[in-house]
């Protein structure tokens, strides 16, 4: 079955014109509190196809540089990148891939990834985005779940897709293998898709509520799940963030915007590469992080808008290196994914103290983007620090409380819910997980804990979910306490995050050994490290005789978590 025969139900959403549109209003004591962008709402294009909307202004700026490659220097136009997205697309189709199929992305930035994502929503295609670092047994499930038809990867990465078993495709059997370098045997290159003819595209009828990206998330619990993202949902998300009378928040038409987060990742999907084609910024592709040539790359191509994670922003606001470059180019630096603490701020304000630095809100979930930073708008609102900003525009905010459901007011801790057309239309085959995340009048509950103050200003606190956020790489503790507990010599185990100055949070794991037999810390880390990407690797491991449980059964996280913080792990 492909993506685009799934029924999701999901509830209609509100209007834009609720009787609850402004910020605290509540009409009795029984009406929720919602709130609401500092700015007004506005109209979206989201009836279009998403290529066709974030291309819509191209003739404004054909002629301006789109992509550009950081590794080699290659630049591509608006109207280069536009041409050769519809070649892929003609490619695609001419290998059999036709509206609702699905694709799967096993790349670092690049163009082609670019040119893929792009060209496979011109044929009503829908990509799903893996990390080129999993394991073959990461890759497989992704593959397996999405249903996919075809991978486009690098050489390097085709050895984990070779034939590992009898329960795995085979490689030029049930799917097939694209590289956008040489590629070795039963591979086909990149060039059969963009050297394609473009007039060969065929016509697909796309419908708004078509999915067009399937990223894969944990959600609030449990293993990863593919995120139905549609076409209306991902132009409502660029919308919010550029669109409107107030346009190009945080986006210019002139502006030299860094990619080096990876473009699997939804938050530099989005906010990155889809809000730039619209608005017509040039996309500087970094395909790993390395400070010495991101410094370089900066000050080489005038960089004027810098997406980041707190990790990166710790090596720009302490490494040496820094000085000796110039950054002043730098207008606006965005940081997203995790929460980015008022002394790294403070620290990175020192070194780019002409840029505007602002944090957003989101989960894959969203759309992603729930809440931003307005104070490079046109009518600039200060942001306080630690703030997430306030909630986009054309979408709607509350917060409840965990226990009861109630709705809270301005400065009252509880889960955000997010309720709007940006949120995705529902997990892939799991209508389960999709209620238990989409109630039944549309609000989007996001698993963490923040409040609202007095100024609409989000502030996340803590989080209701499990993930692991490893520099701001989602580590689900079920996936690796599945694994644990597979080991011959293990009875019981638990996964729980540990503070940690660089990554933010690392796992470690809590391991009851079964009765007769020896087991090292080392050897519980190798036994992991071998069948998962290194960021979910274990990076201690604590020796119990019993896993703090619940009467239901459900691990007592917050006793393990505590023992950490009291330094005294051992029960």
């Amino acid at each position: 079955m492909s993506v685009a025969s799934l029924e999701t139900q999901q509830p209609e959403l509100l209007s834009p014109k609720s009787k609850l549109s402004n910020s605290h209003n509540m009409s009795s004591p029984d009406e929720a509190y919602v709130f609401r962008s500092k700015l007004p709402d506005i109209p979206i294009s989201n009836h279009l196809p998403l290529h066709t909307y974030c291309f819509e202004n191209l003739p404004e700026f054909s002629d301006r540089p789109c992509l550009i490659s950081g590794s080699d220097g290659a630049t591509y136009t608006f109207a280069e990148t536009h041409l050769i997205c519809r070649k892929t697309a003609a490619g695609l189709s001419n290998l059999g891939i036709k509206r609702g199929d699905v694709i799967l992305l096993l790349l670092q930035n690049c163009p082609e990834f670019v040119f893929s994502f792009v060209g496979a929503s011109m044929i009503g295609a829908v990509t799903t985005t893996a990390n080129p670092f999993y394991t073959s047994a990461e890759i497989f499930k992704q593959f397996t779940a999405s249903r996919a038809k075809l991978i486009i990867t690098q050489s390097q990465y085709v050895d984990r897709l070779r034939d590992h078993g009898e329960n795995h495709p085979k490689l030029g059997e049930d799917f097939s293998v694209i590289t956008i370098d040489d590629p070795p045997e039963n591979c086909l290159h990149f060039s059969v898709l963009s050297e394609a003819n473009e007039s060969e595209i065929p016509s697909a009828s796309i419908d708004p509520d078509d999915p067009v990206a399937l990223p894969f998330s944990s959600g609030t619990t449990g293993l990863p799940k593919g995120v139905i993202l549609t076409h209306k949902s991902l132009i409502t998300s660029v919308a919010q963030q550029v669109d409107g009378e107030n346009p190009n928040l945080h986006l210019k038409p002139d502006d030299v915007v860094l990619c080096v987060l990876p473009l699997f990742h939804i938050y530099s999907l989005n906010s990155v590469l889809l809000c730039s084609l619209r608005v017509g910024a040039g996309v500087l592709l970094m395909q790993k992080f390395e400070i010495g040539t991101l410094l370089e790359l900066i000050q080489r191509h005038r960089v004027s808008v810098a997406a980041v994670v707190p990790p990166l922003v710790l090596a720009l606001a302490k490494n040496p290196m820094v000085v000796s470059f110039d950054l002043s180019s730098i207008r606006v630096v965005l940081s997203g994914a995790a929460p980015l603490g008022k002394e790294l701020e403070e620290a990175l304000r020192s070194r780019v103290p002409q840029a505007i630095l602002g944090q957003g809100y989101g989960m894959t979930e969203a759309g992603p983007v729930l809440s931003m930073c307005l104070g490079f708008a046109k009518q600039p609102f200060p942001t306080k620090s630690g703030s997430c900003g306030t909630v986009v525009r054309n979408a709607e905010l509350k917060v409840i409380d965990p226990e009861t459901g109630c709705s809270l007011g301005p400065n009252q801790p509880g889960e955000i819910c997010i309720r709007g057309l940006q949120i995705m239309k529902g997990y892939l085959n799991d209508a389960e997980a999709t209620a238990a995340t989409i109630d039944i009048d549309g609000w989007l509950h996001t698993g963490d804990i923040g409040y609202v103050d007095d100024d609409e200003e989000i502030f996340i606190v803590d989080r209701v979910k499990e993930l692991i956020k490893f520099k701001g790489f989602q580590v689900p503790p079920a996936e690796l306490e599945a694994l644990l507990v597979s080991h011959p010599s293990i009875a019981d185990a638990a996964v729980v995050p540990q503070k940690d100055n660089v990554a933010g949070e690392v796992p470690v794991a809590f391991v009851v050994r079964s009765n007769g037999f020896d087991l090292t810390e080392e050897a519980v880390k190798e036994f992991i490290a071998k069948q998962v990407v290194f960021y979910k690797k274990l990076h201690k491991v604590y020796f119990v005789h019993a896993i703090p449980k619940s009467p239901s059964g459900k691990i007592l996280r917050k006793d393990l978590r505590a023992k950490l913080a009291a330094a005294s792990p051992m029960p």
